[in-house]
């Protein structure tokens, strides 16, 4: 099954509403083709689609892990929130990343053109997490509070130090009101820095 098809086939999996209009918004914003950023990870198309199912794969298997350790906070983490907030949280990048033509130095010092990403904000210039929220209840997607926190607040260690006290605070109300928006915040950690890291071998 390609990455397509599993990513759309979870999706439906979970039943909710509005998620057929979710879907057909990703087609229609180039989600599927779109880079997962404009220099660093999966700087490809399609690395957007694959960021999002790795970060999917790593929350699956945090929660596997808790079942053993802690059985009590499963309960909270019912599969299709896995699923929706984890395959979902950077909706937001659909729209933003611009084929363009750029310069870099060759390895014999000269320079080269090929074509890569431009980054534009500003078709909605509504944060990250917070857009992919906004986005998603737009389209009609019913949520629980519990996705709607883990997705806006999945930047966490990233974004905090440009956040104010209060966003900082919210951020830790957030972790501890939901065990949702760590095991989305670890996840995407894990697969940016170890599963989609090009210099690391040890997840090869």
């Amino acid at each position: 099954m390609d990455n397509k098809t599993f990513f759309i086939e979870t999706l439906r999996s979970t039943g909710r509403k509005g998620m057929e209009n979710v879907i057909a918004h990703l087609v229609q914003l180039g989600f599927f083709e779109a880079p997962a950023s404009a220099g660093h990870h999966l700087n490809t198309a399609g690395g957007l689609l694959q960021h999002s199912i790795n970060v999917y794969k790593e929350a699956l298997a945090i929660r596997e892990k808790q079942n053993e350790l802690c059985p009590q906070v499963v309960g909270q983490l019912p599969a299709d929130s896995i699923a929706i907030a984890s395959l979902l949280h950077d909706v937001c990048k659909a729209e933003v990343y611009k084929l363009a033509q750029k310069s870099r130095k060759a390895e014999d010092g000269s320079w080269e053109k090929y074509m890569g990403y431009n980054v534009d904000y500003s078709d909605f210039p509504m944060g990250h997490g917070e857009k992919s929220v906004i986005r998603l209840l737009q389209w009609g997607l019913e949520m629980t509070e519990d996705e709607m926190l883990a997705i806006r607040w999945h930047m966490g260690p990233w974004e905090l130090p440009l956040q104010s006290a209060d966003a900082k605070g919210n951020n830790n109300s957030a972790k501890l009101k939901s065990p949702l928006v760590t095991i989305i915040s670890a996840a995407d950690g894990l697969a940016t820095f170890l599963l989609e890291n090009e210099g690391n071998s040890r997840c090869v």
